[in-house]
Formats: structure tokens, sequence, C-alpha cells
């Protein structure tokens, strides 16, 4: 498939591009024919890059041959070591071709310039839903498959995403890695402590698209935006409310699980006062109407001696059940 040619010492035929070196020009093969030669020696999983093989090994054995030179942190990857000195430097050698934010990563450059032009390259293979970057579409489908490969060495509770069962493991640990610039207050997520700073500084860096009000959050920012909208993305299981907040939602929901509740304790209530007396077939048509005739007015705190209908208290249990006799007639 290699032809020699002058200047370029080879030519992939099936798609023309030129090498220089024979090493390379076998490695770019691969890419069309799907050989993977380097195999894990741990695990058995194959690349078609011997140095993509490595450093893969490098997770199953722990080593990290690269330190920062500032503050000797250790890096399984050279490329991570790199990027991680640039926080030290504050060097940001790639900027965005639109709005020339700089960002210490090429990656990272990409992903936020995929924000100006909308492009979402990479899609659902279950419902066909576009994401602009790959990790955010991977952590999709397991929405849809229902794996969740991250298990806390703690509890082994699992997770979608590697960065929640990190956080996670940290309620068990402890460990607050970041740290405020100005007052050392600590944190255990990066997002927390950086939107801690903007207390500090004052930054909003968030504001709503209707009347340009300021946030701290990005969360505060869309939230207030539903004022304007009137949105109500989260919907009550039981009822089908919705709500603008999902902490409203919860709690709404949570008086659902209060009022099954005393629902039943209502109900064992009067079938308790009423178990030595014998309703007759008329009466006891009416009781089983009334004990399925539950509002929300009636829903209220259960007292040994309040009527679950009415909600009157009275002083004995015979007052009672007579006050009961009184509803059925």
């Amino acid at each position: 498939m290699a032809t020699k040619i002058r200047g370029k010492a080879h030519r992939y035929k099936r798609c023309s591009q030129l090498f220089d070196q024979l090493s390379a020009y076998k490695r770019h093969e691969r890419t069309h024919t799907g050989e993977k030669p380097y195999t894990c020696q741990h695990c058995k999983k194959c690349f078609s890059r011997s140095s993509h093989c490595v450093r893969h090994e490098r997770t199953h054995t722990g080593v990290k041959p690269y330190s920062c030179k500032h503050c000797k942190k250790c890096f399984s990857q050279l490329g991570n070591c790199k990027q991680h000195e640039r926080t030290h430097t504050g060097v940001k050698p790639y900027s965005c071709r639109h709005c020339k934010k700089c960002f210490y990563r090429s990656s990272n450059c990409k992903q936020h310039e995929r924000t100006h032009t909308g492009v979402k390259p990479y899609s659902c293979r279950h419902c066909k839903k576009c994401f602009s970057q790959l990790g955010n579409c991977k952590q999709h489908e397991r929405t849809h498959t229902g794996a969740k490969p991250y298990s806390c060495r703690h509890c082994k509770k699992c997770f979608y995403r590697s960065s929640n069962c990190k956080q996670h493991e940290r309620t068990h640990t402890g460990v607050k890695p970041y740290s405020c610039r100005h007052c050392k207050k600590c944190f255990c997520w990066s997002s927390d402590c950086k939107q801690h700073e903007r207390t500090h500084t004052g930054v909003k860096p968030y504001s709503c698209k209707h009347c340009k009000k300021c946030f701290y959050r990005s969360s505060d920012c869309k939230r207030h935006e539903r004022t304007h909208t009137g949105v109500k993305p989260y919907l009550c299981k039981h009822c089908k409310k919705c709500f603008s907040q999902s902490s409203n939602c919860k709690r709404h929901e949570r008086k659902h699980a209060v009022d099954t509740s005393l629902k039943h304790k209502q109900q064992d209530q009067y079938l308790k006062l009423r178990k030595h007396q014998e309703p007759s077939t008329t009466r006891g048509s009416k009781e089983s109407s009334l004990l399925v005739s539950f509002t929300d007015n009636n829903l209220s705190q259960v007292e040994s001696l309040t009527c679950w209908i009415c909600q009157e208290e009275f002083s004995s249990e015979t007052c009672l059940i007579k006050h009961y006799d009184d509803h059925m007639r």
C-alpha cells in the first residue's frame, strides 16, 4: 500500500496522505484496518499504538513518572503534567477564535468554541440526542443502559460519572482539596470554591437573558429566567403538578407521602374504635364511601381522639364513636 516518493518517504494509497517515516505510515494504516496489536498485560484491552497501551497500563500499576516542576505533584501522562504546570505559570496558549478567551488545554478551547458555533458532533446511540462533548454523550448514554461503572471504594455506591464518584468519596474521607485564594476556606468541590471566591471579588458572570440581572451561579440564573418564561420543568410523580424549582417539587412530593401515612392512620383509628360493633349493610356502604372521600381539607394532624372526617376533638372514645355514627346517618 506504500509508495515511495521524493521528499516524503511514503504515501498511503487509500487516502494519499504522506509520511516521512515508515513507523508513522504503519501507525496511520491501523486507523484504516482497525488493527490493535498492543495488549494490556493486566486486562487484555487492545490498542493501536504502543504509547497508548503503556499509558493505559499505568492506570493498573499506579505509576506516575511525570512530576510538576513547581509542586512535585505526579502524573501518569506527560500532557497532563504540562497542563498542570500552566496552573502555576498562568500560561494559557490556546485562544478561542471567536471571543479570544484563553485556555490551558487545547481540548477545552475546542469545546468552548462549540458554544459559539453550536456544533454538536456527538450523538446518543439510543435517542439521537446531540452533544458538544464526547464525555457528556457517553454519560448520557448510561442513563439509557443503566451502567454505573464507577464505584465508591468505601461503600460501593455506584455512579454514572467518575467525577461524581470522586466527589462522593470525599464525604467519607473528609478531604477538601480546593481552598479559597482570599480566605483559605476549603471545599470538597472546585465549583463550590469558585462560587465562594466570587463573594470576595463580586464577580457575577451569569446574566439573565431577559432583564440582565447578574448571578454568582449558573443554576441561580437559570432558575431566575424561569420567572420570565414560566417554564416548570419539574413534575410531581404523584399528581403531575409542575414546578419551576426542583426543591419545591421534592417538598411537594414529601407532602404526598405524609398525607398517605395520615390516611392510613386515620382509617386504622376508626376501624379500631368500631371493631367490636357490627355495622349494618346500609351503614357499611356509607362508611366505605366516607373512608375513601379524602380531600386536602381533612388531612390534618392525627390525634387519638380526633375525628378524621371533620377534625373535631373529643374527651372520650365513647363520644368519638357516637360522633362517627352521626356522620354515618
